[in-house]
C-alpha cells in the first residue's frame, strides 16, 4: 500500500469510527438516531436474547482478540504495519454498526426515574461518562489509538517511537478512565429497559475481562513499572 493510500485509508477509517461513536451515544441514550437501543420491532424474548448476546459476543471477541500482541504479530504478515491499527478500528466500528442495525429491542422497563430532577441528573451523568471517554483518549494519544498517527508518520517517512509509560492527569488516579467512562454512560439511565440492562451487563462483563487481558499485556510490556502503578 502506498503512503498516500495509507493516509487516505486511515482518514476514511477514522471518519467511520467518529460517526460510529456519535451514533453509539444516540443509540444508548435513545436520542436522535433512527434506531436506538429501545426502538424498532419487538420480537420474542428468546430471539432478542439470542441475537443480542451473539452481537455482544462478536464485538467482545473481535475487540479482545485483535488487540492481543500474538494476533498483531500474525496479522501484520498480511496487513501492512502502518495500517494495522486502522484496520483494527475498521473491524471494531463495523461490528458496532452491525450491532446497532441488528439489535433487538427489549423495551420493558426495569426501573424508571419518576422525579424529573433525578432523571435529568442521570442523563447529565451519562453524557459526562461519554465526555470522560473522549477526554481520556486525548490524555493518552487519541490519534494513535485510532490509527491516524501511524499512517501520518508512515507518510512522512518516520518510524513510530517505542511505547513510553506515562500517567497523565486522570491516569494518576484511575487505571482505566476510558472504561470507567463507558460504565458511567451505560448505567446512568433514567429509564432502564430490559434490553438496556442486558447491554449494560454484557459490556460490563467484557470490560472486566478486557481489563485483565490489557493489564497482562501492559505488565509484559512495562514490567515492574506497571506493577507498581497498579
Amino acid at each position: 500500500m502506498s503512503r498516500t493510500a495509507s493516509v487516505a485509508y486511515g482518514g476514511a477509517v477514522y471518519t467511520f469510527f467518529l460517526l460510529t461513536f456519535l451514533y453509539a451515544i444516540g443509540f444508548v441514550e435513545n436520542l436522535v438516531v433512527p434506531k436506538s437501543i429501545d426502538s424498532g420491532p419487538v420480537v420474542s424474548t428468546a430471539e432478542a436474547l439470542l441475537v443480542n448476546l451473539a452481537l455482544l459476543g462478536l464485538f467482545a471477541v473481535q475487540h479482545s482478540l485483535m488487540a492481543r500482541p500474538f494476533f498483531k504479530r500474525w496479522w501484520t504478515r498480511l496487513v501492512p504495519k502502518p495500517v494495522e491499527r486502522s484496520t483494527y478500528v475498521l473491524f471494531a466500528s463495523a461490528i458496532l454498526a452491525l450491532l446497532f442495525w441488528q439489535w433487538r429491542p427489549m423495551p420493558a422497563p426495569v426501573w424508571s426515574a419518576t422525579d424529573p430532577a433525578v432523571a435529568t441528573a442521570l442523563v447529565a451523568l451519562s453524557f459526562a461518562g461519554w465526555g470522560l471517554v473522549l477526554v481520556s483518549t486525548f490524555l493518552l494519544s487519541h490519534f494513535e489509538l485510532f490509527g491516524l498517527r501511524q499512517v501520518i508518520l508512515n507518510f512522512i517517512g518516520r518510524e513510530p517511537e517505542a511505547p513510553v509509560f506515562h500517567t497523565p492527569l486522570l491516569y494518576k488516579h484511575v487505571r482505566h478512565p476510558i472504561y470507567l467512562g463507558f460504565l458511567i454512560a451505560f448505567w446512568s439511565a433514567p429509564v432502564m429497559s430490559v434490553g438496556h440492562l442486558l447491554f449494560a451487563i454484557g459490556t460490563t462483563g467484557y470490560i472486566l475481562i478486557g481489563i485483565h487481558l490489557e493489564e497482562r499485556d501492559l505488565i509484559d510490556l512495562f514490567g515492574e513499572q506497571y506493577r507498581a502503578y497498579k
